[in-house]
């Protein structure tokens, strides 16, 4: 299996990320990264590391795209760019998956446009994966649409849904709209009308999910439009930053504070590791003809090496084939009932 990585990609790139390839190149047997950037800079990142070279390419790139550049004119005139050439070693089957911590925009724009959707797919949309009180859910879209129809939620549903049961290993998932109320009265024309579309399906749709409740664990996907989606996932991991360094500080300023903080220590550092983002390394894009993992921007060696695993498992399962199976089936199933 070949991974193809956007080494220039993200705020502290090409260090982070030749050092992740690294951490994962060791830990499989059968794997190859291709690195794609500035020759000179990943030689000089590899330069004094051991590592077996067969398994470990460089490809040169001669631009980067920046973190604020538009997508639109990165396309068109950043043709020979990391995270371009990247993709289209996914579209030339010269690699099994791409990975970028780079310009999110970028990244879902050239996955869009070299690899295209996967059939009767009209979006393609952001899968997270993030903790609850009971173990994990997806959160989809996480990003990708800003603006979307009803009909997009209810394909955010079917791909979320599958992408659920086969790496989370769910066997039915519990599907939620995110809303302002639990009552399918409730939230804007959106969501009222996704509410009415989903409840026609086969998935196992629970109604709507407030969002006091999203972490608790009642839904195993949790789907939104990806404004809402951003926003959720933004301020998730902020909240979660900012609890622990206000448990640091209330603490600190006990007088038994020393003894309190190593007595919770070891709590701390595990409501960190599953709060922290670099644990579920990266989002694939779902709905397209390929594999796409998306970064995030600071990524660590950690996350980046965690975005690599994803891409792995992603891959060997195939799951963007499983996904459009799924929405040709149920683009089937509609038209045989439309027809009696």
């Amino acid at each position: 299996m070949k991974i193809a990585l956007d080494a220039m990609g993200g705020d502290y790139a090409p260090t982070v990320t030749v050092e992740g390839a690294l951490d994962t190149i060791r830990e499989y047997d059968d794997l190859e990264i291709i690195l794609f950037g500035d020759e000179s800079r990943i030689k000089d990142e590899l330069k004094g590391k051991k590592y077996p070279s067969d398994r470990i390419h460089i490809r040169h790139a001669s631009q980067v795209v920046g973190m604020q550049e538009s997508p639109v004119t990165a396309l068109r005139k950043k043709k020979d760019s990391s995270i371009r050439r990247a993709v289209d070693a996914v579209k030339n089957k010269e690699a099994d998956a791409v990975v970028s911590a780079g310009n999110s925009g970028v990244a879902m724009a050239a996955a869009l446009f070299v690899l295209g959707t996967s059939k009767g797919v009209d979006r393609p949309a952001i899968a997270a994966i993030m903790p609850t009180l009971k173990g994990l859910f997806v959160l989809i879209d996480a990003g990708a649409n800003v603006d979307c129809k009803a009909e997009n939620l209810l394909q955010f549903a079917l791909m979320g849904s599958s992408y659920c049961s086969t790496i989370l290993n769910k066997e039915k998932p519990k599907v939620a709209l995110l809303s302002i109320g639990e009552e399918d009265v409730k939230g804007n024309e959106l969501t009222r009308e996704a509410f009415k579309l989903l409840k026609e399906t086969n998935l196992n749709f629970v109604g709507n999910i407030e969002g006091k409740d999203v972490f608790l664990g009642g839904a195993d996907v949790v789907v939104c439009d990806g404004f809402i989606g951003n926003i959720v996932l933004k301020t998730s991991e902020g909240l979660a930053e900012v609890i622990i360094k206000m448990l640091k500080r209330e603490i600190a300023g006990l007088a038994t504070g020393r003894v309190g903080y190593l007595l919770m220590k070891p709590a701390l550092k595990n409501f960190r590791k599953k709060t922290d983002y670099a644990e579920y390394g990266g989002a694939p894009l779902l709905g397209i003809n390929g594999t796409c993992i998306i970064s995030h921007g600071r990524s660590t060696s950690r996350a980046i090496r965690n975005a690599l695993r994803v891409a792995v498992e992603f891959s060997k399962k195939k799951v963007y084939e499983i996904i459009s199976e799924e929405i040709i089936g149920f683009h089937a199933r509609e038209k045989a009932v439309i027809e009696g």
